[in-house]
């Protein structure tokens, strides 16, 4: 048999609606290449809280939710919801509830250990993002879907999945050239009721989108290396 094609066990497949799959191969340059043009581009990937209020166009972001949308995920139930707020009203609104919940946070409920971590990114309650980028993303990991027979069933690794959509968003917004934010205030339930989401619904990430000010910073931090983020077992 060559070992190139996979005889598929029709028993799992009866009544499936499976198609072949769309790939071809790439010389081993090619993708040498490409991993590296890849990596440059991420190594340039910087988180920084400092939007420029200049428009993006909605396209854009709908684009990189599209990109979100193709992550793996449980048994393919896509437990995502990517709610995007251009209304300045409405950033404004969400920026109150969370410098709240954020001042409570930083008064009373953080405890030494998180404290001494975030304090070399100097982050406060004031979270001006919220308000200056043109578009704040909330993204809802969906905990219940609706089943065929009417009731509702659980969805299933839908932390794992959402995870994985909100990483593919954000290598989406850096390569179009915009930059994002992962923000998680904490308690999150008011977004929930703010944006009117149903209760099965939890806020996971919001993602402030845009072009960064002229003056933005970011911290003088690095990244780890190889040898400290990975473990190969070879022949």
């Amino acid at each position: 048999m060559n070992p190139h094609i996979y005889e598929p066990r029709r028993r799992n497949m009866e009544g499936q609606p499976f198609i072949p799959l769309a790939w071809s191969e790439t010389q081993l340059d090619a993708m040498k290449d490409r991993s590296m043009q890849l990596l440059d581009l991420m190594r340039k990937r910087r988180t920084t809280r400092h939007f420029s209020t200049r428009d993006v166009p909605k396209e854009l972001i709908e684009q990189a939710i599209l990109c979100g949308g193709t992550a793996p995920s449980g048994a393919h139930l896509q437990p995502w919801t990517f709610v995007a707020i251009s209304s300045q009203a409405l950033k404004q609104k969400i920026r109150e509830a969370a410098e709240a919940e954020e001042r409570k946070t930083y008064q009373e409920r953080m405890p030494d250990a998180w404290r001494e971590v975030l304090q070399p990114l100097g982050t406060d309650a004031i979270k001006e993002h919220l308000t200056d980028a043109p578009w704040v993303v909330v993204l809802f990991r969906q905990s219940k879907r609706l089943r065929s027979n009417g009731e509702w069933g659980p969805t299933y690794y839908s932390g794992e999945s959402c995870g994985i959509a909100a990483g593919m968003f954000i290598h989406a917004i850096h390569n179009m050239g915009l930059v994002t934010l992962t923000h998680t205030p904490s308690p999150m339930g008011f977004l929930r009721d703010i944006l009117n989401r149903p209760d099965y619904e939890h806020a996971m990430l919001v993602l402030p989108v845009g072009y960064p000010a002229e003056n933005a910073m970011v911290p003088d931090l690095q990244r780890k290396t190889l040898d400290e983020i990975a473990v190969f077992f070879e022949e």
